[in-house]
């Protein structure tokens, strides 16, 4: 892509409700522009949109309820269909339950978040409270985050952000409208710095390592 070379992931898709940036990734996946292919899709819960999505694509969907369950039970029952399906990376795409990170898993699991990171992150923001959030702080600016999952919820280190205005009229509505036209363009794009192997973690930071970047330097993804 763009004269990077790429590895073929085998993409699996964690998803609690709607699905919409399931949809986009598949449609992503579509137009030839995601490396790889979405090969799996695990939900937590029966009887959402996104569950139909999955299935309307064709794409393997293996359901996880997680109410009530323990937290290590429910990580053993998704680690195991990933691991049955070859899964090379994760996404985390509204995607609602604590995932403890299995260590084999780190800097192999993302997540999109619709704040700019670390503001209006962890327990409880999610979806419409974000935004509504965001207004009543009188912030002029939002946006959205991709990030690597840690054990830290909505704390992993950064990969790419976009910004996006607060307008003085924004409603919840308007401005998760607005941030979510900008997380269609910027998970995909996540994908590929991945796939691509430009992904390197420093600390608490992502850098994203320049095209030109010897095969030693992208050892560290």
């Amino acid at each position: 892509m763009r004269g990077e070379r790429v590895r073929e992931l085998r993409i699996g898709v964690l998803i609690s409700g709607g699905g919409r940036t399931l949809a986009n990734l598949l449609q992503v996946q579509r137009r030839g522009e995601l490396p790889g292919r979405i090969e799996l899709v695990v939900s937590n819960r029966e009887n959402i949109p996104g569950n139909d999505i999955a299935r309307a694509a064709g794409v393997p969907l293996v359901i996880i309820p997680s109410k009530g369950v323990p937290e290590h039970v429910f990580a053993e029952r998704v680690y195991a269909a990933l691991d049955a399906s070859a899964i090379d990376l994760v996404l985390m795409a509204g995607f609602l339950r604590r995932l403890p990170v299995r260590p084999d898993y780190t800097w192999r699991i993302m997540n999109i978040h619709p704040s700019l990171l670390p503001l209006f992150g962890g327990r409880g923001m999610y979806g419409e409270r974000v935004h509504r959030a965001v207004l009543a702080s009188g912030m002029k600016v939002s946006g959205c985050t991709v990030h690597f999952v840690t054990d830290e919820l909505d704390g992993g280190p950064i990969i790419l952000q976009a910004c996006v205005p607060v307008e003085e009229d924004d409603t919840p509505e308007t401005l998760a409208a607005r941030v979510f036209a900008e997380e269609c363009r910027i998970y995909p794009e996540a994908v590929r710095l991945y796939a691509a192997g430009r992904l390197r973690v420093e600390g608490r930071r992502v850098r994203i390592l320049p095209l030109n970047a010897m095969p030693e330097e992208r050892e560290g993804q």
